[in-house]
């Protein structure tokens, strides 16, 4: 085995006072996405995405980020994939953004609810013709006997939707994730790191704490 436990960096990147925050945890947000997108690091929208089943077992899977808001998160997925089943059934949720090449992360819980139709249909006919074909040929989170087999299925479905558009499969989809506290994670030396909470009140506004790293 690999003795991992002395494995350790200095993070020296920066800090996060109270000064740097603002009013709407978005705007803060997007400003380190903008900085994650700019740093060139691979896949600055991807995300955690940890959801719970019937029997109280958590899992997590990556993601990709496809719209926000002030509000929401979104998400696209197979409506009969083990994360969208176990939401469908418990929708709370909790989501991870782990920037470590700026040494941040922002981890948002919340709850999710399905897309309208039109919000499906519209982000599926902006994705790459492969990309849709790919929707029709993996029924996530099923198992399958080998790869072949989806590469075959793959390149019958290609031939079926070689003409015309391809239409959205009724069983994909996916999630906007109403965020109700948003924490930002910023790595400081010594393991004296920033971390800042946003939660929501019963006024709707923000409340906003510091925390012992």
């Amino acid at each position: 085995m690999i003795d991992v436990s002395g494995l350790r960096r200095v993070y020296a990147e920066g800090g996060l006072s109270r000064e740097d925050l603002t009013g709407e945890p978005m705007d803060l947000f997007e400003k380190w996405l903008r900085q994650a997108i700019d740093s060139g690091m691979p896949d600055p929208t991807g995300m955690v995405v940890s959801t719970v089943d019937g029997e109280g077992q958590p899992s997590s899977r990556m993601v990709l980020l496809k719209n926000y808001d002030r509000k929401s998160l979104v998400f696209f997925t197979n409506y009969g994939s083990r994360k969208a089943l176990q939401l469908l059934n418990n929708p709370r949720v909790a989501i991870l953004f782990p920037w470590f090449m700026l040494e941040r992360q922002v981890a948002f819980l919340g709850h999710a609810e399905k897309l309208t139709p039109v919000e499906v249909v519209k982000y599926f006919t902006s994705r790459p013709r492969d990309s849709q074909i790919g929707a029709w040929t993996s029924h996530q989170s099923s198992r399958i006997s080998a790869r072949a087999a989806l590469e075959s299925k793959f390149m019958e479905l290609k031939q079926k939707f070689s003409k015309g558009e391809i239409p959205v499969p009724t069983f994909w989809g996916g999630f906007r994730v109403f965020f109700h506290s948003v924490e930002f994670w910023q790595g400081r030396p010594s393991r004296l790191h920033d971390r800042f909470i946003y939660e929501r009140n019963a006024a709707g506004g923000w409340d906003i704490s510091r925390l012992a790293p």
